[in-house]
């Protein structure tokens, strides 16, 4: 079944809250091999002006890709998930990531098109603080090989 089109600018509900936590930043920068001290040295942040330890750039990665995992899971949408790839990944900053954040996110399929045999999904999630503070946009886009027309 191809992608459904009709899906093309629909927001999905906002995920259940996150905890940004100390532990899963440190995870985080260990797994990226990452070793900067303002991942995991609280007073390290502090000196650098930030109330906690922060995030590494790509940690909106793992906030973001829960939430949209439920679009992509949407049996209406026709994604053929064995048959996807990443293909690109982009965040805009309102300000960092940093432990002690409780962030919810929303995404929305923001482009769906053709490329060559492949399908190019594009996704747009905004993650906010609980509080309705915007944090990041995440956009990611997924490539569904041999799924073109």
């Amino acid at each position: 079944m191809p992608l459904n089109r009709e899906y093309l600018g629909r927001t999905f509900p906002a995920a259940e809250p996150y905890e940004v936590s100390r532990v899963k930043i440190a995870e985080f920068a260990d797994a990226i091999g990452d070793p900067s001290p303002l991942y995991r040295d609280k007073a390290a942040a502090q000196a650098a002006g930030y109330a906690d330890v922060i995030a590494p750039p790509t940690f909106a990665i793992v906030i973001s890709m829960a939430a949209a995992a439920q679009a992509m899971a949407d049996p209406g949408l026709g994604l053929n998930y064995a048959m996807v790839v990443h293909g690109e990944q982009q965040f805009e900053y309102s300000r960092q990531l940093m432990a002690g954040d409780v962030l919810v996110a929303q995404p929305t399929i923001s482009d769906i098109r053709d490329a060559g045999r492949n399908v190019l999904m594009t996704t747009r999630t905004e993650i906010r603080t609980v509080d309705g503070e915007h944090v990041c946009t995440a956009h990611s886009t997924l490539v569904e090989r041999g799924g073109a027309g």
